[in-house]
């Protein structure tokens, strides 16, 4: 990884960051429509996936979608008044935090059913296989959704065609409050596609620099018509499953541990570590920091949905 594209992903990661500290702080002090899940702790994922990625590729999400969609380059402004239910939302303020989508990023949505978006995602490869265009998708799942029959049809039909399509299991331990060793006998996720004729491979998924690295080589190898990959992530999310969930099935000891390895402040000090200036980081810390308020701006400044604007975005 060079020093540019470095920088490129620890300003997304900065800007994931910011972004949920700050939605934390208003879900916290004023009325806030809707739930939320953080993405706190997994920034190195999105980040160091998305960066292979053009606006032309797709990714689909997962109820904790936030992260996703501010790395595939969806409008920071649009996705802030989504979260206050604002008409100058990405989605109209009609999808929310769980339904949130910008598809001229590439960001076909975040979906609140486990598992849903990952035939969503070979579709989508179908598109690119048939089109001829070159492009990728990449489906985002948790652990827990690596148990759902949609998974497990969806790799399988990918690999029968060979779409160019990742598949990314954000492995955070836990299924809401379910240890993911509790609900499969196996250790690595990962290992399931050798069952489709795939390869597989786990990750650090607190280690942007690991990610990028796999995440590459996979998305490569889909866009040369090899067909898709499945790669394992381990990661972490810092805060509950949902908004103020406590979490109680964890310890503090374990939390505490995680939070040694933060993915945003350990790349900040391998960034160091290679000479890049503090003063540069602290730039893009600032930029981040800047870009989230002036979203916040912008969504209170924004419209309410009229009584009957949903109707003008019925299809069938």
């Amino acid at each position: 990884m060079d020093n540019e594209t470095a920088l490129r992903i620890y300003k997304t990661m900065v800007l994931i960051r910011e972004f949920e500290e700050k939605l934390f702080y208003l879900f916290s002090t004023r009325p806030m429509p809707g739930s939320m899940h953080q993405y706190n702790g997994e920034e190195a994922v999105a980040a160091g996936v998305c960066a292979h990625l053009s606006r032309e590729d797709y990714v689909t999400s997962t109820h904790r979608g936030h992260g996703h969609c501010i790395a595939k380059g969806a409008d920071l402004n649009a996705v802030m008044a989504e979260m206050f239910a604002k008409s100058t939302g990405c989605c109209k303020g009609m999808g929310g935090s769980m339904h949130i989508a910008d598809y001229s990023a590439g960001m076909l949505g975040a979906n609140a059913i486990v598992g849903a978006g990952i035939p969503i995602a070979a579709g989508a490869a179908w598109t690119c296989q048939y089109l001829e265009n070159g492009n990728v998708s990449a489906a985002f799942f948790g652990d827990g959704a690596a148990n759902e029959g949609a998974f497990h049809e969806a790799l399988n039909l990918a690999a029968v065609w060979k779409l160019p399509v990742i598949f990314v299991c954000e492995n955070n331990l836990y299924g809401f409050s379910t240890h993911y060793k509790r609900a499969m006998a196996v250790d690595d996720i990962s290992v399931r596609a050798a069952s489709y004729g795939m390869p597989g491979r786990t990750v650090d998924g607190m280690d942007p620099e690991a990610v990028y690295e796999a995440a590459g080589a996979f998305i490569a190898s889909a866009r040369a018509g090899n067909g898709p990959a499945l790669l394992e992530c381990r990661t972490y999310r810092f805060r509950g499953h949902s908004r103020f969930e406590p979490a109680n099935y964890r310890t503090r000891e374990e939390v505490d541990l995680w939070k040694e390895r933060d993915p945003v402040s350990c790349f900040r000090e391998s960034l160091l570590g290679r000479g890049l200036e503090p003063g540069i980081l602290t730039s893009l810390d600032e930029q981040a920091r800047e870009e989230v308020e002036e979203a916040v701006r912008f969504a209170e400044a924004s419209p309410d949905p009229g009584p009957g604007d949903y109707k003008k975005y019925i299809f069938a």
